[in-house]
């Protein structure tokens, strides 16, 4: 049974962004933890100017970050 997937909106340094609840303690905490202001600024303008903007975490995960119409979503990627 697929595991029903829950979107949490949050603001991650002054951005409004969506994401599913399984990214907080990936993608999300290393935005939010790792990431100072002007680091995480240069993904979110980006996002907003390319549409998508692609990063890793520090454990090597894959993830994007998207920008469509003044909203942020964030996802994970799988890579192979």
């Amino acid at each position: 049974m697929a595991q029903e997937q829950q979107v949490v909106k949050e603001r991650i340094h002054g951005f409004t962004v969506y994401f599913d609840r399984g990214l907080i303690r990936t993608a999300v905490e290393y935005l939010r933890r790792d990431l100072q202001y002007n680091e995480a600024k240069t993904l979110f303008d980006a996002a907003r100017f390319d549409g998508t903007a692609y990063f890793e975490d520090d454990e090597d995960r894959d993830f994007s970050l998207i920008y469509n119409r003044g909203v942020y979503t964030l996802i994970k990627r799988d890579m192979e």
